[in-house]
């Protein structure tokens, strides 16, 4: 037989090189299916094998593997969400094809459609706020009306908070409906609206591997009407039973959904309720999280997930327990990026990481989701009190330069 190979479909820019670095840890030789490989600057820093082929057809997909298996022995494939969750359950579905561990792809499938999602936690009663599905603006003027305002308007497919904004009042409602439907956001299928209650309180997040909570993170956002991450800290601050009724709402939203095989991430917040379901993410969760909990609890949920994908016995027993936290990077205005330094930051005690997303002379529009991250800095403080003085130090302390862009109109 040829050299053990893992398949990964699509890249990732915070989890990719932590994949392809556990898998060589283990003795695997990567291999990357891409669309566009170029897009992963990990692949050709790294010399990791990269092939091109179109990821949104499974037969190509296929018939690439096969190809692959004349030189290589696959034993493993998973691969990312990138911008469309669907490419997991694509992944799911080569799996079965090659009678490889993988997730089912149904429920995958189920999960990614959020007004689907809604449905079936809601029918299983998992707390969830409440929804309504519209596709035009009229629908949309009155679902909100019938919810009360301030609603989450979202598309009902997409991940990383693309498209999603809260509607305060009747202004923002219409005009965020004119963004949506009037040609800006762009839609892989006929446009269809989640128009939600705004589930207010703090906002935690439980990270699942199989049917095991491994971690709950407590997280903030920037300023609204957007949702962009800007802390998390792990593990949340909680009282037992405020831990145990996350965990159990947690594992109640997976058996309702049919899943329960591999990485699971689901966001919440605490509400008069108590815990209210926002969103269940059937996948790994990005970096720096993954970092995070490694660092938090000692297990290191990629490696373990490449166990499970090539058939291997895995080991998700906590081996430590300390604070570890994160603050997203987030650009205070656009332009171009001339430069971005990070060595005062790293000094700082304490902090752990200091990464960046984009180079010099990568030009920087916000658009009020996870795009407008630049960069992140993890710290693992000496106690929990010291948490916020410590990033705020950091964060303080990246050096960068940035040219807004030409006023054209001028």
């Amino acid at each position: 037989m040829g050299r053990k190979a893992l398949i990964l479909v699509e890249g990732h820019r915070g989890n990719g090189p932590l994949y392809v670095q556990a898998a060589q840890r283990d003795g695997l030789h990567p291999i990357t299916l891409a669309g566009e490989p170029a897009q992963y600057e990990y692949l050709a820093a790294e010399s990791i094998e990269a092939i091109r082929v179109d990821t949104g057809n499974l037969d190509a997909l296929i018939r690439e593997c096969y190809r692959l298996r004349d030189a290589y022995d696959i034993v493993g494939i998973t691969g990312f969400a990138g911008d469309d969750e669907s490419f997991s359950a694509t992944v799911g579905k080569l799996c079965q094809h090659f009678d490889l561990p993988g997730p089912n792809p149904a429920s995958i499938e189920r999960c990614c459609d959020k007004f689907v999602q809604r449905q079936v936690l809601a029918g299983a009663g998992v707390p969830v706020p409440a929804y309504r599905v519209a596709e035009n603006a009229a629908e949309v003027e009155s679902f909100a009306a019938e919810i009360g305002l301030p609603v989450i308007l979202k598309p009902a497919l997409g991940n990383g908070s693309v498209g999603v904004r809260l509607c305060r009042n009747v202004d923002e409602l219409a005009e965020h409906t004119s963004y949506l439907l009037g040609g800006k956001h762009i839609w892989r299928s006929s446009p269809r609206i989640l128009v939600e209650e705004f589930a207010q309180g703090p906002y935690y997040t439980a990270d699942i591997m199989g049917n095991e909570v491994i971690a709950i993170g407590a997280g903030e956002f920037g300023p609204h009407p957007h949702f962009v991450s800007r802390d998390l800290t792990y593990p949340a601050p909680l009282t037992d039973d405020e831990h145990n009724r996350i965990a159990d709402v947690s594992l109640s939203s997976l058996r309702a959904l049919g899943l329960g095989w591999g990485p699971t991430n689901i966001e919440l917040r605490w509400t008069k309720r108590g815990p209210v379901v926002i969103e269940v993410n059937p996948r790994m969760p990005g970096s720096p999280v993954p970092q995070l909990v490694q660092l938090a609890y000692g297990v290191d949920l990629i490696t373990e997930h490449i166990k499970l994908v090539i058939g291997d016995e895995w080991n998700l027993r906590r081996r430590h327990s300390q604070t570890a936290v994160a603050r997203y990077l987030v650009a205070d205005r656009d332009g171009t990026l001339d430069w971005i330094d990070g060595s005062r930051a790293a000094a700082v005690p304490g902090v752990a990481e200091v990464k960046f997303y984009i180079r010099p002379k990568t030009p920087i529009v916000r658009k009020g989701d996870y795009r407008d991250w630049i960069g992140h800095v993890i710290a693992v403080p000496p106690n929990r009190a010291r948490t916020k003085t410590i990033l705020q130090r950091a964060a303080d302390l990246i050096d960068c330069s940035i040219t807004p862009f030409a006023n054209l109109d001028e």
